[in-house]
């Protein structure tokens, strides 16, 4: 299994050349694609890393890595296409793309896909580079979530070995559908959790505005959300004081709309998707 070719697109990319790292610790057989002259001398200079031509990776390939931007997905999927033979594996590191249906209409091509959930919060890192990499696939553990969207189930075990390799440490995976990882994102990461989080540094901001030294209100807010975390995720055993709760039931309804929800449906999920697809 793991002497199986693979053509990595967008190699020297911001995440393609955390990849590239990766995947030189395994046995697998890369060939690296990169259009970017830039992205090529980084991948020649950091990981000692010659680039080939499109042609010259997908001969008689067994997987390709798309590590390319939502919006070119479709473009280059359907551009290799022709020239994957049946059976051949395609990657690609996000649901958004194959959730809005841009993967060519092939039903010999394995369809898998994988994303990191990132390093969590409450972890056990104790090495120093563990504990500041906060994105996860260099020195601190992270879960991954993976769907086999479409191909014989003897595949998975194939694109499961792939995603460890490529998002190593690994501490979890977990195996869903398209449909599940698109739940997850954008809808629980990105239009409930980031947007949470960005308003929660407006606040910061407004009260640092209305007096407060930006270094306390930012330590105040930063413990508190550990604290909170902790409780609010079962992290540790705890109650919020009779305080706090009255604070959470008078606060939802000032900042949260009755149906918001409605964020999860389906067609809500398709139209976040199509906008950054």
């Amino acid at each position: 299994m793991t002497t199986a070719s693979i053509a990595l697109f967008g190699a020297g990319g911001k995440m393609g050349a955390r990849l590239s790292r990766n995947l030189q610790k395994t046995s697998y057989r890369v060939r690296h694609i990169e259009p970017s002259p830039g992205g090529r001398q980084r991948l020649k200079d950091e990981f000692g890393i010659e680039c080939v031509s499109t042609d010259q990776a997908l001969d008689s390939v067994d997987v390709v890595i798309l590590a390319i931007p939502d919006t070119v997905i479709g473009k280059v999927a359907h551009e290799i296409a022709p020239k994957l033979r049946p059976g051949t594996m395609v990657i690609t590191l996000d649901a958004a793309a194959p959730f809005a249906g841009h993967l060519p209409k092939r039903s010999d091509l394995v369809y898998f896909v994988a994303h990191p959930c990132h390093p969590p919060i409450f972890n056990d890192e104790s090495e120093d580079a563990a504990r500041h990499d906060y994105f996860g696939g260099a020195y601190a553990k992270q879960s991954i979530v993976s769907a086999l969207m479409q191909g014989p189930e003897t595949a998975w075990d194939l694109g499961e070995d792939i995603a460890k390799a490529i998002y190593a440490p690994i501490l979890r995976s977990h195996r869903l559908t398209v449909e599940q990882m698109a739940l997850l994102e954008p809808g629980l990461s990105e239009t409930v959790c980031a947007t949470l989080l960005d308003t929660m540094r407006e606040a910061m901001d407004h009260v640092v505005s209305r007096g407060v030294p930006e270094v306390a209100a930012r330590d105040f807010l930063l413990g508190h959300m550990t604290i909170l975390s902790a409780v609010i995720f079962k992290q540790i055993p705890g109650q919020f004081s009779d305080a706090c709760n009255k604070a959470i039931t008078f606060g939802k309804p000032r900042l949260l709309r009755d149906d918001w929800l409605k964020v999860f449906d389906r067609h809500e999920i398709s139209e976040s998707i199509q906008r950054i697809t």
